[in-house]
């Protein structure tokens, strides 16, 4: 193998170990005697397990925000389209790379540079909050709540997302179902939005602080 070969060859493998095991239950000598090779390379590579793990979380960073970002910028598409096509994006994430999806969803790590499924999740929301702030401006709507409302909808997706995949053996539901139900909820929920919500029990009993009971 080349050198670079090698080293996506050990990326590979130990992507494989860490969606598994977590970066605490892999060991450099399990990494190695997978890889068919010496500790010394793996240390050679990436300095030791730490830098390995870095360039694995980093590396489906990238791919999921490449392919979310590419789902959301395309010109000229409506809100509800935008909405269909990050949902599927992530969907599609998640069913086609689940060591991946494991490994940045499940793991939160200081030796992760690139950022974890929370960070991107955050930057995706940001990316969002400026298309809502233009509809809400659109439509009456107080645009400074729009980043409160970007990271509330791509936390719905991104959770039945999680759920949906980790519950294949109890549900049939198909990819295209799921994200056709989170769009129903989330642009449904979007087009019925009151301007100025306000909680209804902090006008009753609860306010004063009465027992309901």
């Amino acid at each position: 193998m080349t050198r670079e070969q090698r080293r996506q060859q050990l990326i590979d493998v130990a992507r494989g170990l860490f969606a598994d095991r977590g970066l605490d239950g892999t060991s450099v000598e399990e990494i190695a005697a997978h890889a068919e090779v010496s500790k010394p390379v793996v240390y050679e590579h990436f300095g030791g397990k730490e830098g390995l793990y870095a360039v694995v979380v980093d590396q489906e960073v990238r791919r999921l925000h490449d392919a979310i970002f590419q789902a959301i910028s395309r010109p000229h598409a409506d809100p509800r389209s935008l909405i269909e096509l990050g949902t599927l994006a992530l969907l599609d994430y998640i069913e086609e790379e689940p060591d991946g999806f494991r490994i940045i969803s499940r793991d939160s790590s200081p030796y992760a540079p690139g950022g974890t499924f929370q960070t991107i999740l955050s930057s995706i929301g940001s990316r969002v909050e400026g298309l809502l702030a233009a509809q809400f401006d659109r439509r009456g709507f107080d645009p400074a709540t729009a980043p409160l409302y970007s990271q509330m909808l791509v936390g719905l997706v991104a959770l039945a997302g999680q759920w949906w995949v980790e519950s294949h053996n109890q549900t049939t539901m198909t990819k295209p179902q799921v994200a056709a139900h989170l769009v129903n909820l989330a642009w449904n929920g979007m087009r019925n939005l009151h301007p100025d919500p306000v909680l209804r029990v902090a006008e009753g009993p609860l306010a004063s602080g009465d027992n309901p009971a």
